[in-house]
Parts: C-alpha cells; sequence; structure tokens
C-alpha cells in the first residue's frame, strides 16, 4: 500500500486537492482532519433561532479523534498505531477541554503530540484541527 493516497467514502470531502490519508514507507499521514461531517455541518455546534452560536471544544474534539480513527480504519490502522498528533487550537483558553477528552482515548503511552494556536481554521465554526501520523500494522507478514 506504499504510496496509497485516498479519500475515504463516507468522510466530509477535503476543501482542496488532497488526499485524507497517504500510506509511505509504512506510516500513514492523516490531513488536517476537524469535526466536519460529510454534510458539511459540525460536531461541537449550535446556532440557535437568533443565530446565537455555541461551540463546544469537548464535543469537536471527540469528533476530530472519531474521524482520524475512521480515516486510519480505512488503511487498516486505528488510533492506538498514532506514533505523532498535531493539534490546531484556535484560541488556548480551550485547551483543557482539549486535554480532557485527549486524556479519555490516550494516556501517556500514547502518540507524541504538540498543540499550537492559530488565528483562524478554514471555517469560523472550528475551534480545532489535527493532523496524524501513525504506522501502519505489519498486515499478513508484509511490513
Amino acid at each position: 500500500m506504499s504510496g496509497d493516497a485516498r479519500v475515504v467514502a463516507g468522510k466530509a470531502v477535503p476543501r482542496g486537492a488532497f488526499p485524507h490519508v497517504k500510506v509511505a514507507g509504512g506510516f500513514v499521514f492523516v490531513s488536517g482532519t476537524s469535526s466536519r461531517r460529510p454534510d458539511n455541518s459540525f460536531a461541537g455546534v449550535e446556532v440557535d433561532e437568533f443565530g446565537t452560536t455555541n461551540l463546544d471544544v469537548r464535543e469537536q474534539t471527540r469528533a476530530v479523534i472519531g474521524n482520524i480513527r475512521d480515516l486510519l480504519r480505512s488503511v487498516g490502522a486505528d488510533l492506538g498505531d498514532l506514533v505523532q498528533v498535531t493539534s490546531y487550537l484556535v484560541n488556548m483558553n480551550d485547551f483543557g477541554g482539549y486535554n480532557e477528552v485527549w486524556a479519555e482515548f490516550f494516556d501517556a503511552t500514547g502518540p507524541t503530540r504538540t498543540t499550537v494556536a492559530v488565528h483562524q481554521l478554514p471555517h469560523p465554526h472550528l475551534l480545532i484541527e489535527m493532523q496524524a501520523v501513525a504506522l501502519l500494522p505489519a498486515q499478513g507478514g508484509q511490513s
């Protein structure tokens, strides 16, 4: 599967000319992933009848990790195969909620992680985006 790049069916279509995942050299590279759903709505976003928007970093973080899990599974890997994650937060005041949800999925033996603050993400409802690298598990004696 070396060099295999793919857009994964059933996931939100990338907003540019790039794949969700690419397998190369025994690694799986996951493009920046958000809480966007296939219908272009976002997990962790509520807009009331007056247009007031409520953004929930915990729900968005769970959705992002879930989307990464699904993308990894599409190539035969899973969250336990992650070796490195970079997270982009629009507001470092959300770090606590994001960190709390991270701990629901990973502990100190999980992937290495870097978290950076960014000015904005591709949609104003996004609080977080992550990109990841995983080690593709050996399949059928292949490495």
